[in-house]
This record gives C-alpha cells, sequence and structure tokens, in this order.
C-alpha cells in the first residue's frame, strides 16, 4: 500500500473524519487488521483562517506548500488536502512537491457523472461557493452548478465556521440548511455536492430529497483507490 500524505487540521474535525474514513475503507478492503498508511500534517486552522478572511491566498498557499514538502519528505506517495476551500491554493501546493496531488472537486465530479447528473447545488464555504475555484473545476467536467440565494450562502458559511469547525452539530442548522437544499432543488438541482468537508457531520443522505455528495467520504475512497492500485 502507497503512503498517503494528509494536509489537515482545516479543520481538525474534518481531518479526524478523514482518518476513520481511510481506516475503515482499508480494511474493507484487506480485511483483518490491515490500516491505512499515512501521515498527517495538521495546521493552525486560526493561522489559516486569518489568511482566508485577510484574502492573503498566497501566504496561505506558501504555508501548506511547506507542508506538503514536509509530508513528502516523510515518505508520502500521494497528497490530500483535507478542505475543499483550501482547494484554492491546489496549484501551488501540487507545484512544490514531485508526488500527485489527488483534487477533491476532481473525484467529487467524477462522482456526480457516474450518477448520471448533470446539474448539482454546491453548499460550502463563502470562499468555495462565491470564488470560481471550485465552481470552475466541476464546470470544467461538464456539470452546472447552482448556489443558494445570498441569505442562504451566508447561513451555510456561519454554520460552518461558528459551529461545524468546532464540533457542534444543532438541529436548528440542519433544518436551515434542509432549507437551503430545498430551494436548490427547486431551482432544477438533480444532486446536492456538500462542498465542505464538515458539512458531512450535519447533512446525510437522509436529509436531501435527491442524491448528496459527499466530498470527505469520496476524496477518502480515491484516495485508498490509488494507494491500493498496483
Amino acid at each position: 500500500m502507497k503512503t498517503i500524505g494528509l494536509l489537515g487540521g482545516m479543520s481538525w474535525e474534518s481531518t479526524a473524519e478523514y482518518y476513520r474514513l481511510l481506516n475503515v475503507l482499508t480494511r474493507e478492503r484487506l480485511g483483518g487488521l490491515h490500516s491505512t498508511r499515512c501521515v498527517l500534517y495538521s495546521v493552525d486552522f486560526a493561522e489559516i483562517e486569518r489568511l482566508q478572511v485577510a484574502g492573503d491566498w498566497r501566504r496561505a498557499g506558501e504555508v501548506l506548500a511547506e507542508a506538503a514538502r514536509s509530508l513528502e519528505a516523510a515518505g508520502a506517495d500521494l497528497l490530500l488536502i483535507c478542505t475543499n476551500t483550501m482547494h484554492k491554493v491546489a496549484d501551488q501546493v501540487a507545484e512544490a512537491v514531485s508526488v500527485p496531488l489527488l483534487h477533491l472537486a476532481d473525484t467529487t465530479a467524477q462522482a456526480v457523472l457516474a450518477a448520471g447528473l448533470g446539474k448539482v447545488g454546491l453548499l460550502g464555504t463563502a470562499f468555495t461557493m462565491e470564488q470560481d475555484f471550485y465552481r470552475d473545476r466541476l464546470a470544467g467536467h461538464g456539470l452546472e452548478v447552482i448556489l443558494p440565494d445570498g441569505a442562504g450562502r451566508a447561513e451555510v458559511h456561519r454554520v460552518i465556521y461558528e459551529e461545524l469547525c468546532l464540533g457542534i452539530v444543532r438541529t436548528q442548522s440542519r433544518d436551515a440548511y434542509r432549507a437551503v437544499i430545498a430551494d436548490l432543488v427547486a431551482a432544477g438541482a438533480e444532486g446536492i455536492v456538500l462542498g465542505c468537508t464538515e458539512i458531512e457531520l450535519l447533512i446525510g443522505p437522509e436529509h436531501s430529497p435527491v442524491p448528496v455528495f459527499a466530498t470527505t467520504s469520496l476524496h477518502a475512497r480515491a484516495a485508498v483507490d490509488a494507494a491500493l492500485a498496483p
């Protein structure tokens, strides 16, 4: 098995889920006492969040690029950025190392296409929903992306940073997300991309009238597939 390098800590709540999923999936594939070969570099999310708010993506990319070089030096054969939002600097990270970076938006788009869908609603941080780095990556696979309205985007973003990143899961927030999902479906969304790694702590398939695409789970599965490939 190849060694998976995890760029995590953004937030550690979802990074912990990455670690759990990778090991569950490896055990399913290999059986017995098998677990995932991986190395983790967990950054201080408070530092990254300050750079996000300041719009200093270049510096944020430098922090993750340096972490990526550390993972490669530690023996990683492939890398995951364990957050959708920080794929804003995916190219900067990929250029810093010689091992492949498994892009989360690509694995998500492939899953949507495999389900036979072409139009999806996108939930995520305001950065992911409102900037073009993620939407364009999905669109590059031929997908049409629908966003919540302004109030919906603000509430989705607020819940991520003020609750989910702190490990807080509230029923009223789930209800708010379900209302946003209902609006996206009414606008024509055939599926919903949970485009923030923390959203899976709040929303599952049972909370949506259309298929949901859980990006953390999809990313972890793609990583195990790559790590176990001949």
